[in-house]
């Protein structure tokens, strides 16, 4: 099928089929997706200016789905997200404007391209760590298994950090901590999320967990949460930009639908560690595609 507005041709069951398993992962995992349907739309050939945009706006309709299911779980902190949302939209906004700018200069594929790599693999490798280490702690020592950190000083010496306005997090069981921490996280998943046209989720959560000190169910369901206002916003602009092709993203959106439900009401039956496990290849999956990609292994159709 030819998508006029991108000027490709891709099959619509490859699309409904990439919604479907980003939605199944992303409704599981707390994410957007972007770092897996990102790589496989630039593999199949659809320039990385209109990846950027058009998976912002399949993942916006994905993830009111799958946060409205966490939500019936218990698993959003309403106020958390809404904080986060003060450093993310100026964060996205600034990353679009780089992405404008690479554009201009030729040199989007590749740079976007290695930033992908480099954040994909050190957020894979360092979670995968991390969880083992946790469940290693639980057999060891006997610890409830629920939400164990293997890292946990790591937290500890994040919220004393005491720079006012001090907030507390009763959602995510936070007694308190500085607000600068919770916008600078934002600021920082927003960037990525207008460079790399992904909502931020793939290192929103992991930062929500180690840095802030959310347990990692709720941190999936915020961070949800989180992406819907982020990619929504991610959207609007890069629609602006003419960065958006809407009928992929709607046939996407397609699948997506399906497997969010799916994997939002998976999460009840795996503890915080092996959520954190299994996650952790996400990340490194979505780098090997856009490695193969770039070599030229692989092209578009």
């Amino acid at each position: 099928m030819h998508f006029p507005i991108a000027d490709v041709v891709i099959s619509p069951l490859f699309l409904a089929g990439v919604g479907f398993l980003v939605g199944v992962l992303g409704g599981f995992f707390g994410v957007g997706g972007g770092f897996l349907a990102g790589p496989m739309m630039y593999l199949v050939g659809v320039p990385m200016n209109f990846v950027v945009g058009t998976d912002l706006a399949h993942m916006t309709g994905k993830s009111i789905v799958a946060a409205r299911r966490h939500r019936t779980l218990g698993h959003v902190d309403i106020k958390l997200g809404l904080l986060m949302v003060l450093g993310t939209i100026p964060g996205i906004e600034i990353g679009a404007r780089i992405i404008e700018r690479l554009e201009a200069a030729g040199s989007i594929d590749h740079v976007v391209g290695m930033a992908y790599v480099a954040v994909l693999l050190t957020i894979g490798v360092f979670t995968g760590w991390e969880s083992l280490r946790a469940m290693r702690l639980v057999r060891t020592e006997r610890m409830q298994a629920k939400d164990v950190l293997a890292f946990r000083g790591v937290t500890r010496r994040v919220q004393v950090f005491n720079l006012p306005p001090l907030i507390s997090l009763p959602g995510s069981g936070i007694e308190s901590i500085s607000l600068w921490v919770v916008v600078g996280v934002g600021f920082l998943t927003g960037l990525l999320a207008g460079v790399l046209g992904v909502g931020g989720g793939f290192i929103r959560m992991p930062m929500m967990v180690y840095l802030i000190g959310v347990p990692t169910h709720v941190a999936v369901g915020t961070d949800l949460f989180e992406v819907v206002i982020s990619a929504g916003f991610g959207t609007l602009t890069h629609a602006l930009k003419g960065n958006v092709d809407i009928l992929i993203a709607l046939v996407m959106h397609t699948g997506a639908a399906i497997g969010a439900q799916i994997g939002a009401m998976s999460t009840r039956y795996f503890v915080g560690p092996r959520i954190r496990l299994l996650f952790s290849v996400l990340p490194i999956i979505g780098a090997t595609l856009v490695i193969l990609r770039m070599l030229g292994l692989v092209g578009g159709t």
